[in-house]
């Protein structure tokens, strides 16, 4: 099972125990955060109504909190003598991926439906 989630205005692609980097987001090393899904996969069939995708859910935790590679910034206008060197490093997040939830109601009808079977007699 895998899902595509949206953060920092970009898409990832994920699934569990993978370990993505993604701009910053607010919290502590440990802590958890829920990202919103876009598409949910489970291998057998694809989710992408929104109504359905709202009760799905990716987990993940922080693993680190970083600043990426410096970016160069070089500003040049040709016979002008104007030239301008700047540096950027971005904040970033390091997250793992603990769990991908497709909805807490199917999982719940199915073990219904198991205990129900369980529970029935046999006829014989």
């Amino acid at each position: 099972m895998y899902a595509i989630v949206n953060t920092g205005g970009k898409q990832y692609k994920v699934a569990t125990d993978d370990v993505i980097t993604v701009e910053k987001i607010e919290g502590n090393e440990g802590d958890k955060v829920t990202l919103p899904v876009i598409f949910l996969n489970d291998g057998k069939k694809i989710v992408i109504d929104p109504d359905k995708l709202a009760k799905a859910k990716v987990t993940a935790q922080i693993v680190e909190q970083f600043k990426g590679e410096k970016q160069l910034v070089f500003k040049f206008h040709k016979r002008k003598r104007y030239r301008r060197l700047k540096g950027h490093r971005q904040q970033l997040t390091k997250l793992k991926i603990v769990k991908v939830q497709a909805t807490s109601r199917a999982k719940k009808a199915v073990k219904a439906e198991a205990e129900a079977v369980a529970e029935a007699p046999v006829a014989e």
